[in-house]
């Protein structure tokens, strides 16, 4: 199991200039030489390979849960992923009666007593949870779903059985010391093939803006991941957690040598909270945030178009009783650069709500360290005219002459304004995009909120809606299904 990217197929060729001759290598280029190339044999070589290997994959379990369909449309099912119908599209107006449905994935226990991570979209919905374990039984055994966290696609599952004795298990590193360029072994069960090991290196960190998931600050590493890899370990060379692999850039559905992985770190708070209570808390700020493009960071004399740019405050939030204001620009949380809106997400909502952070803040020039006490995201902290709605994955607001003036509408538009989509939401997947207007739902027109809110309570879960929108001169309707 795992995602593939539509919107990231591409294919790059990279030219570069040849800087010296055939044979000579530039005088300023002396690499460091390190033990591994001075070793005498392939075996000397594989050694670390190999250890990390055994030392974690006794740890890494299979993963089939079982559930049933919704009698939708009848999408084109490989390997059991619910994410290829979204690369490839389904065939239209096919249908069929509510049957069986079998996900598949990988997982890897992290406690003595049998706790599981794993992707939540392996588990999602499941009725009945059987694990596959590889600590030298190669035996199955029943699993109960703890809790998931839809916005960065983990869950924990718990094994039923009691063993004497505990469980193999891995401890989760730290993501942020490992290196671009740094040797890692990916482990899972790709294609159902049990406890399979593919090595590669870390390409990149820091990966957003992707619209996996909606909270991201992913690893890349070009080991192999394919259909089955989904919520299994990456490790490095000493064996020790450092992401959770989740997704692929591909083509044709598999291994092109792009993955991306669950930093471990963001999965430490996740962990202990799943655990603790089934579910996440989050830190929330209150603001709509603009990134920082060169013209800006010129309008505003940056020196770098670098910072988080805040174009609204929601009222009664963390941020409106803390002071921020339209216009402030964010450049750090507790002494930490924000390089970009993503990045300031990312941070504060890994905190708990009621953490007090400081913001350092550029108000017209003049620098201000702002202390905040962050609310829950999820809860009511927004004014009594925004609204987020989760069977369609959007937040909504009234018209102000803020958003008229942030967004260019004219004076004289009507509707709710949408704030925020929420990513592999109803609303993502038929291309609703922030600043667009919502004229009508289900023929019905909103002028505000409160029509909003009142008409699309009245619908429900799992049902057809449709919606005018308009988006600069541009209206037309968009047909989508609320979740369940």
């Amino acid at each position: 199991m795992k995602r593939w990217i539509s919107g990231l197929l591409l294919t790059l060729i990279f030219i570069a200039p040849l800087e010296a001759k055939a044979g000579k290598i530039p005088a300023a280029y002396q690499p460091e030489r390190y033990p591994s190339q001075e070793m005498g044999t392939g075996k000397q070589f594989s050694r670390p390979f190999i250890d990390a290997a055994k030392k974690a994959t006794p740890s890494v379990v299979y993963i089939q849960a079982e559930g049933v369909s919704d009698g939708g449309q009848d999408p084109f099912e490989f390997f059991n992923d619910d994410f290829f119908n979204k690369f490839f599209g389904a065939p239209p107006n096919r249908r069929r009666a509510p049957q069986p449905q079998l996900s598949q994935g990988s997982g890897f226990i992290v406690s003595p007593n049998g706790y599981i991570l794993t992707n939540y979209h392996v588990v999602r919905g499941a009725q009945r949870i059987t694990v596959l374990l590889h600590n030298g039984m190669k035996r199955e055994v029943s699993a109960t779903f703890v809790g998931g966290d839809d916005r960065t696609d983990v869950a924990m599952i718990k094994i039923d059985e009691q063993i004497e004795g505990e469980f193999p298990y891995l401890e989760l590193g730290n993501s942020d010391a490992v290196e671009v360029g740094e040797w890692v072994l990916a482990i899972g069960n790709p294609f159902q093939l049990e406890a399979t090991v593919t090595a590669g290196i870390i390409s990149a960190k820091g990966r957003q803006n992707l619209q996996i998931t909606d909270l991201e600050d992913f690893l890349q590493t070009d080991a192999a991941i394919n259909p089955g890899n989904s919520g299994g370990p990456l490790v490095d060379l000493d064996g020790n957690v450092i992401g959770m692999n989740t997704a692929i850039v591909s083509r044709s559905g598999g291994y092109m040598g792009i993955g991306f992985a669950i930093p471990s770190n963001m999965l430490k708070n996740i962990k202990e909270q799943l655990i603790e209570k089934g579910s996440v808390s989050r830190g929330f700020l209150g603001v709509s945030l603009q990134p920082i493009d060169r013209d800006l960071a010129e309008a505003f004399n940056l020196k770098k178009a670098e910072g988080a740019l805040v174009v609204d405050v929601v009222d009664g939030s963390a941020a409106d009783k803390a002071g921020l204001k339209q216009g402030d620009i964010i450049t750090h949380v507790n002494g930490n650069e924000v390089k970009s809106p993503a990045n300031l997400r990312n941070d504060l909502m890994l905190l708990k709500p009621n953490t007090k952070v400081t913001l350092t803040v550029n108000r017209n020039g003049q620098i201000l360290a702002i202390p905040v006490i962050l609310g829950t995201y999820g809860e009511s902290t927004y004014s009594s005219s925004t609204t987020s709605s989760a069977v369609l994955g959007l937040t909504v607001d009234n018209l102000t002459q803020d958003h008229i003036k942030a967004y260019g509408l004219q004076p004289t538009e009507k509707g709710v304004i949408i704030m925020e989509v929420h990513p592999n939401s109803p609303a993502a997947r038929i291309g609703l995009k922030v600043g667009m207007i919502v004229m009508a739902v289900n023929h019905q027109e909103v002028n505000n909120v409160k029509d909003f809110n009142e008409t699309v309570a009245a619908i429900g879960p799992n049902q057809r809606i449709l919606l005018l929108v308009k988006q600069g001169s541009m209206v037309r309707f968009y047909s989508l299904k609320t979740t369940k």
